[in-house]
């Protein structure tokens, strides 16, 4: 008979004073036992509860007793732990043993946008406010780890997770990622940050060992999951399924001993990505402290009760009985176990959390809006002015289909999803007549795991059709808004899968160009989490990058169209015109083979490969327009000259040329101008979003100190700035430099 699975089931009753007292063998003038104390240092209380614990007990805590949750210690009152998916809402129950829904009928959530938005907004606020919401959803639902957030470097836009991550660009995922881990850890929730480290293509993912040089590991894949640690204090971390070294990175000796754990200090636990353990000995010994999701000693997948078999379950325990092994590495991860027990299901102080509620919806909608960037606006098409626009026509099944609910593991079953085209209806129905024509067929299905859309998107008509109601449809409009893109198909924007080319899926591309010869007011808003080529830029004359935009989208995107809010998002990667444009693909290096990829273009990842070979892009790292305009003066700094122990501070005057209010993300770049290794033209090294009136101008300034001059020396092990001469460039995105400064490093 299955386990009970209900609301019952992870409550443990903490036991009487007494019968804590008889097992611990305290005598009667004790007080309560330091474990339960929350007045003592945590490190106090992790060595008390340790000592009170079979080998047994602690054999159990450090591996799976469900699909997401793994046990505590009933006899002593610790609590079970309860993970969920993250990271972009709160993941529905499923059975106790099984992938399959539980059938709760409260567990719908609030679908926060993806990440690759959050990013998009370069608001560290948004972060804050992104984690602190998602973080109440998670502890309202009893969950004390967060799978979440992802921080994985877009190195190719054929990832399919890369919707999940925060762009190419490791300064920038480094300064959303902190607020995000505090927000959502301010519950009593752990952030679990993933994936650690080199998950960057889905392609052969469980089998692959990435062959990278330390230089480029510590400077491009290394400085999130770092900020995440040491700025963020994340209480833990998700090892990735690839391999590093010849060795899986959830038990790599390399990645989590001698980096996270010696190098960075982290004190938090180190968590697996369901079915990444393999090997019993390497999990002891290298880093791992929780596994979850394994399929061992010859169970296949489905197969109930398998945790016992666990590599960190009974084998480990044969292990110590047979004296091959000793306790300490036990003891070790068991007191990293507790020491998060301690700060999250024993905090007592830990607030209740909320659920799916409208301080939520508004959050999401608010994320939403600030993270759509508008690409290109040739003649002004958008914001719609809706006193002289009749009639809007809306085509793409995008505009319909439900976004939430696909993609992998963080799919979700959101209280709600609010598609393009009710959000549309609803802000211009009062005043335009909007018509609808689907104009292409993508994906009809709409279910992951057992969570059902409900939607109807069967379509009998054949292309040839759909394609003329669209073009009839647009002649008679005065705006076109086409919504396309990908979707969480496989093969799109998923996980477990790659795309499997640059170019829109379902012959989009000639709908598009069919659409701008009949409707010269045409506006293009591709949905995704990755870059795509597009053929027909010069014969669109607006376009917008919408997302993955959680429950709000529809109204988040309507907002944006019709000029309520003013877009201020700027693009956190490189939209190249062509997939040669890009490193890795350049070198022939993704996603390599089954055994092997090596990064050949190392550093000169994104905007740093296009300036290298001075390759223009689509579309730059840091590119986004606004309604309005804004006019940067020139940089000056306090110093032209600055010693290893100095700082510098730039400062810009921005003005705000327009006629209504808009933010400008203003972007600081560094230039090394001579160095004794290859560098790339420019790092981004300082962002700060500012919000201006009509008229109104603002100084943004930027410290920097010799950190943002340095490069990863590998053969010294260190960071290193050389003497020498430097600039700072401050601009509107990568390919668009306003000014610039020279300064020197004594």
């Amino acid at each position: 008979m299955r386990k009970a699975y209900t609301n019952a089931s992870r409550i443990i009753k903490v036991l009487t004073l007494a019968v804590i007292l008889r097992v611990s063998g305290a005598n009667a003038q004790s007080t309560t036992p330091v474990y339960m104390d929350d007045t003592k240092p945590i490190k106090e209380r992790v060595e008390d509860a340790l000592k009170r614990m079979t080998l047994k007990e602690k054999i159990a805590v450090i591996h799976a007793q469900s699909k997401f949750s793994s046990p505590g210690v009933a006899r002593l009152g610790i609590p079970e732990n309860w993970t969920t998916d993250g990271p972009h809402g709160i993941r529905s129950e499923v059975l106790w043993d099984e992938w399959s829904q539980a059938g709760w009928t409260n567990d719908s959530c609030t679908a926060y946008p993806a990440l690759t938005c959050l990013a998009a907004t370069w608001n560290k606020d948004m972060a804050l406010l992104y984690g602190k919401s998602i973080g109440e959803e998670a502890r309202y639902r009893n969950k004390n780890i967060l799978l979440g957030p992802g921080v994985n470097i877009y190195r190719s836009p054929l990832n399919g997770r890369n919707f999940e991550y925060m762009g190419e660009d490791p300064y920038l995922s480094s300064k959303m990622v902190v607020p995000y881990v505090k927000g959502v850890q301010q519950n009593g929730v752990a952030a679990c940050v993933k994936h650690f480290a080199l998950n960057n293509s889905e392609g052969n993912r469980h089998t692959v060992n990435v062959n990278v040089d330390d230089r480029t590991l510590y400077e491009i894949y290394l400085p999130a999951f770092k900020a995440a640690v040491q700025e963020g204090n994340a209480w833990a971390i998700m090892g990735s399924y690839n391999l590093y070294k010849g060795q899986h990175c959830c038990h790599n000796e390399f990645l989590l001993n001698d980096i996270l754990r010696k190098e960075w200090g982290f004190e938090g636990v180190v968590v697996s990505d369901w079915g990444g353990v393999h090997d019993t000995r390497q999990a002891i010994f290298n880093g791992l402290d929780m596994e979850f999701g394994s399929w061992t000693n010859g169970l296949t997948e489905g197969n109930s009760n398998a945790y016992d078999s666990y590599y960190l379950a009974r084998p480990y325990l044969k292990l110590i009985n047979s004296g091959e092994v000793g306790t300490k590495e036990l003891d070790e991860k068991v007191r990293r176990v507790l020491r998060l027990a301690f700060l999250t299901t024993m905090n007592k102080n830990r607030p209740l959390g909320s659920f799916a509620t409208e301080e939520h919806a508004l959050a999401a909608r608010k994320i939403a809006q600030e993270g759509i960037v508008l690409l290109k606006n040739k003649g002004n098409v958008l914001p719609i002015n809706l006193s002289k626009t009749k009639r809007v026509a809306v085509i793409g099944e995008n505009a319909i289909k439900m976004m939430t609910v696909g993609g992998g593991s963080s799919s979700l079953k959101a209280r709600y999803e609010v598609s393009p085209l009710e959000g549309i209806r609803k802000r211009f129905g009062n005043q335009a007549e909007v018509v609808y024509a689907r104009g292409y067929v993508g994906d009809t299905s709409g279910n992951y795991n057992g969570v059902n859309t409900g939607q109807n998107l069967a379509e009998k008509r054949p292309a040839a059709e759909l394609l003329a109601e669209a073009i009839k449809v647009a002649k008679s409009a005065d705006v076109v808004i086409f919504i396309g893109g990908l979707n969480k198909s496989d093969r799109q924007d998923a996980e477990g899968y790659d795309r499997e080319s640059l170019s829109l899926p379902y012959n989009q591309d000639k709908l598009i160009a069919e659409l701008a010869k009949v409707n010269k007011n045409l506006v293009v808003v591709n949905i995704s989490g990755n870059a795509v080529a597009m053929p027909w830029v010069n014969q669109v004359p607006a376009i917008v990058q919408g997302w993955f935009l959680g429950s709000e989208a529809g109204n988040a995107l309507a907002a944006v169209l019709a000029g309520d809010a003013n877009p201020s998002g700027k693009l956190t990667f490189t939209f190249p015109v062509k997939l040669t444009d890009n490193g890795a693909h350049a070198l022939g290096q993704f996603p390599g083979n089954k055994d092997e990829v090596t990064y050949k273009e190392g550093i000169f990842v994104g905007y740093r490969w296009a300036d290298a070979h001075k390759i223009k892009p689509l579309f730059a790292f840091g590119h986004g327009l606004s309604y309005t305009t804004f006019q940067y003066g020139k940089v000056t700094a306090d110093k032209n000259t600055m010693s290893a122990s100095d700082k510098v501070t730039f400062s810009v005057n921005v003005k705000n040329t327009g006629s209504r209010e808009g933010e400008e993300v203003v972007q600081l770049y560094i230039t090394d101008v001579k160095s004794s290794l290859p560098r790339p033209v420019k790092e981004l090294k300082g962002f700060e979003k500012v919000s201006l009136k009509p008229g109104e101008q603002k100084t943004v300034s930027f410290t920097v100190d010799k950190t943002a001059l340095s490069f990863f020396d590998a053969a010294k092990h260190e960071w290193v700035a050389e003497p020498g001469d430097f600039q700072a460039l401050i601009g509107a995105s990568s390919a668009d430099i306003k000014t610039k400064a020279a300064f020197k490093l004594q």
